[in-house]
């Protein structure tokens, strides 16, 4: 995956905004306000994605690309590296995973707005 598939696949999901809110150099995603996916535009060395506490410690021992979250929380974040062997399916899901674990904890009247805008 280079930066160009990570950033169409990101921006595919409903109600999803871009946007460089701590320099030019971090590219972040955002649902509904919040951020569920970042990463360094320049070198795409990395993404942080948020991930439930018991399966981001899973991953963690079972692959070693997946690490803590960088300059994240540690128990909700990890930080993803790129090219290291982890399979393109795998970071789609991780996205996915991601994206839906934020999605989730929005208001209710934001969750109904962005199902509303996927029909």
């Amino acid at each position: 995956m280079n930066i160009e598939d990570f950033r169409d696949y990101c921006l595919l999901k409903a109600g999803v905004t871009e946007e460089t809110p701590f320099g030019p150099e971090t590219l972040v995603f955002k649902v509904g306000g919040k951020v569920f996916a970042l990463t360094d535009i320049e070198t795409f060395g990395s993404i942080n994605l948020k991930c439930d506490p018991e399966r981001a410690q899973e991953l963690r021992e079972q692959h070693e690309y997946v690490l803590p979250g960088y300059h994240m929380n540690k128990k909700h974040w990890n930080t993803v590296l790129i090219g290291t062997g982890a399979p393109e399916r795998q970071l789609r899901e991780l996205i996915d995973h991601s994206y839906d674990l934020v999605r989730a904890s929005l208001p209710k009247k934001q969750r109904d707005e962005l199902a509303a805008a996927e029909q």
